[in-house]
């Protein structure tokens, strides 16, 4: 059996994909919080998200966008790896890195505040 060993880059298309999700997830979470404490500094949040979508549509809009992106790097990552055999270390950290996501999301629907 051949010995399999981590690269440090994606060698398939959707392996790269994969990365470049968990980066533009990373990229919409630091521009949400920013979003705030610029542009809404005086603006209540929404008691739901619709309300909050409408109250500040640009930072509920890049945090739900980089949510998005996060679970999206998840399946796509999963999928390079079982499907495609990608052993690359990024694509490793954009699967479990999204699959942490996933469960803060589940565990916010379960148990909401």
């Amino acid at each position: 059996m051949p010995e399999r060993t981590l690269r440090i880059r994606p060698r398939t298309k959707i392996g790269g994909w994969s990365v470049g999700l968990i980066a533009a997830m990373a990229i919409l979470f630091v521009i949400g919080p920013a979003l705030s404490d610029s542009l809404y500094d005086s603006v209540p949040a929404g008691s739901t998200i619709l309300a909050d979508i409408a109250a500040r549509p640009a930072l509920a809009i890049s945090m739900l966008a980089g949510m998005v992106a996060g679970v999206s790097s998840f399946v796509t990552g999963l999928l390079a790896i079982i499907r495609q055999k990608e052993n690359a270390l990024p694509v490793y950290l954009s699967v479990v890195i999204g699959g942490i996501l996933i469960l803060y999301l589940l565990a916010e629907f379960a148990f909401p505040h």
